[in-house]
């Protein structure tokens, strides 16, 4: 490594305990946080790579082929090696997972309810760890697939990885892309929590449904590539003509 333009940034020692393949992983997952690669860019070739971090081309081969499966890359046949971007095409198969009855997969409509920065509940305060004194973005809205209402979302953002969010005037549709490219944040893993509920009056009013009709909620909690919790959602879904579709390979 001695000389090259990331010697800086990996230490052979530090990580010494680790096969050489995880450390080129974890490097290579570090430059993308520092934005030495942005989403969308294409990375240099294994050939390169290896020159870079004093390895083999093996290696650098099995790192990257990790970072794939957990698609923090995307590979291009013939063309090369990507850093992953979450567009609203990739957002509508692996991050919205509610689908109508009988019908393919689409990306929803989304119309906003509310957009604030407030002081979080104990609840939402727990869920992203943040202290007594940290606000969050505060951000309703509800999802429409073909014009009608299917699900209300609530969104909680830590201001502190999302500043002057709460002053923009328009958000888009799907919002991974938007953290990605605004805030230099990456979704890299998010967990989903689902249960059975009853709509209140406040949910009933907005989905045009009755209170006390049967509902889906799901929580989902959500890091960072870099391991930071940026997002904390409770959806609730109507369960009359929609399902929650997860789809594994």
């Amino acid at each position: 490594m001695k000389g090259s333009k990331f010697d800086n940034k990996m230490s052979p020692g530090g990580l010494a305990f680790q096969p050489l393949y995880k450390q080129v992983e974890e490097h290579v997952t570090q430059l993308i946080v520092e934005q030495r690669w942005k989403p969308g860019e294409m990375l240099p070739n294994e050939f390169q790579l290896a020159e870079e971090f004093g390895v083999s081309q093996g290696t650098v081969r099995k790192a990257l082929n990790t970072l794939t499966q957990s698609k923090v890359l995307t590979r291009r046949q013939g063309v090369g090696t990507f850093v992953s971007e979450h567009t609203g095409h990739q957002a509508l198969y692996r991050f919205f997972p509610v689908v109508e009855d009988n019908q393919a997969p689409q990306l929803p409509e989304a119309e906003i309810v509310s957009f604030q920065l407030q002081s979080p509940s104990v609840d939402v305060a727990k869920q992203l760890d943040l202290s007594a004194n940290e606000q969050v973005v505060h951000l309703s809205r509800k999802r429409l697939i073909n014009d009608i209402a299917c699900l209300l979302e609530d969104i909680y953002l830590p201001e502190k990885y999302f500043p002057g969010l709460h002053e923009m005037a328009e958000l888009p549709h799907t919002l991974y892309h938007f953290y990605q490219l605004n805030f230099n944040l990456t979704v890299h893993k998010t967990t989903d929590r689902i249960k059975a509920i009853l709509a209140d009056e406040k949910d009933a009013e907005i989905l045009g449904i009755n209170k006390g009709d049967p509902l889906l909620m799901f929580t989902r909690l959500t890091r960072s590539l870099e391991g930071k919790l940026i997002e904390f959602r409770v959806n609730r879904c109507r369960s009359d003509n929609y399902h929650y579709l997860v789809d594994l390979d």
